[in-house]
């Protein structure tokens, strides 16, 4: 066996962050890096905004049909954010995992937990925080998108999401756009190599190993 021909067993890789903390932008990056990386898409009950696109963004579905599939346990995890419900579809996922391709997670706290519960050895969770809370804050008004009453509504479930930090395997403080996609990155390459997800590894030491 070559080195080139060892396998890999892909992984789960989670982002949380409270909003606006830049955990977007540093998935975009990643994804832009990484051809074997590719976007979980969640299942939701809420509309589509403006530009996006049904299966690619979102897998938009009515209520009916998001009990249904959590009935039928068709989710990794699933939770309850602002009123909609969000869901990870298991199948894909799975699929993904098998074929040696990594899969990018954009969720809260609460999904993290379910998918540890469900796929442990698969996740690595890294936790991105902003600087400061005055920055947060000033991120979130620089959108120009939402009012007041959001504003202090994404503001107060930060406090919340921010102190689930400790559940996370790496913590980033995104104070610098940069420097904070290279840590992410080098954590992802890092993961990539664990002896555990090498599975062909076995096979090659034992063509390495001298016999008598």
């Amino acid at each position: 066996m070559r080195p080139s021909e060892i396998r890999r067993r892909g992984l789960l890789f989670v982002l949380s962050s409270p909003s606006g903390a830049g955990k977007s932008t540093i998935s975009r990056r990643l994804l832009d890096g990484n051809p074997q990386l590719s976007m979980s898409v969640s299942a939701t009950t809420r509309p589509p905004r403006p530009g996006e696109i049904d299966g690619v963004h979102y897998q938009f579905v009515d209520h009916g049909r998001f009990e249904a599939m959590v009935a039928a346990d068709a989710f990794l995890e699933h939770a309850t954010v602002f009123g909609n419900r969000y869901g990870t579809p298991k199948a894909p996922v799975l699929e993904q995992l098998q074929a040696g391709h990594d899969v990018l997670f954009d969720i809260d706290w609460q999904g993290t937990q379910q998918l540890s519960e469900s796929a442990e050895s698969d996740i690595v969770r890294v936790f991105i925080l902003p600087p400061s809370s005055t920055e947060l804050e000033r991120r979130l008004r620089g959108r120009a998108q939402d009012s007041e009453a959001v504003i202090a509504q994404r503001m107060s479930k930060a406090n919340d999401e921010m102190s689930h930090w400790a559940e996370y395997d790496y913590v980033i403080v995104n104070d610098d756009l940069e420097a904070s996609v290279t840590r992410v990155q080098s954590i992802l390459t890092a993961e990539r190599l664990r002896r555990r997800r090498q599975v062909g590894l076995t096979d090659l030491v034992r063509t390495l190993q001298l016999r008598p």
